[in-house]
């Protein structure tokens, strides 16, 4: 039976395909102020602008390709059973191949009703002020906003407590609840912390080996580092 390898990606993982984080040294995301355009705030006080901003990202996806830490891990599936949870909300590790991908902030590519949050269309064009679900309501992207619970965080901790490995990649370990998975990952369970400017884990019982890499170049160690357990 294939061991199970647990990998949380953040924002630095895609950064190498060439998408932008807010996180940059001047806290804009693609030069909006982040509660503009990621709130529900933002979002009731500015509906055209927050469309207008995914619809630029969702143009832009179409123009990157994965990376090699994506592939990587997506060839990791050969030799492991390997759970993505990723912070991300493009479709980079799919795109590579990976296959278990638990997106905890939503998808670029999906939105869904602004009635109903499970009704969830995929979507690749523009989304539009009158873009409507069957019931008549407007559709909004399918991102969890800051001040919005993470719906898919039950199911990331249940992924977490059963990894034989567990990876953190590209992540500031700054953005909870995200941050907080770490936590529960069984305490004999090996941490391997990839990061170009890594920061010490807090109240960590677990053994931790950092990899001061940048994505692409940290998931090669890790599959090496693997390999020779």
């Amino acid at each position: 039976m294939k061991k199970k390898l647990v990998v949380l990606t953040g924002a630095g993982i895609s950064a190498e395909s060439g998408i932008k984080t807010f996180r940059d040294s001047d806290g804009l995301w693609e030069g909006h102020d982040v509660m503009e355009v990621a709130t529900p705030e933002g979002w009731h006080k500015n509906q055209e602008l927050v469309l207008d901003f995914y619809n630029k990202r969702r143009q832009q996806l179409k123009e990157v390709k994965p990376n090699l830490g994506h592939t990587i891990l997506a060839e990791l599936e050969k030799d492991f059973d390997v759970y993505i949870i990723t912070q991300n909300v493009d479709d980079l590790h799919e795109r590579a191949g990976s296959t278990n991908v638990l997106h905890l902030h939503g998808e670029l590519l999906k939105v869904r009703s602004v009635q109903n949050k499970n009704l969830i269309l995929d979507w690749t064009e523009d989304l539009n002020t009158g873009d409507f679900d069957i019931n008549g309501h407007q559709l909004r992207p399918h991102i969890v906003w800051f001040g919005e619970e993470v719906p898919a965080l039950e199911e990331a901790i249940d992924i977490t407590e059963t990894a034989d490995y567990f990876a953190v990649i590209g992540t500031s370990l700054q953005v909870y609840p995200a941050a907080g998975l770490i936590a529960y990952a069984p305490s004999t369970t090996p941490v391997f912390y990839i990061d170009p400017k890594p920061i010490a884990i807090p109240n960590i019982r677990n053994k931790v080996e950092t990899i001061a890499k940048f994505a692409s170049e940290g998931v090669a160690d890790l599959r090496a580092r693997l390999n020779s357990f």
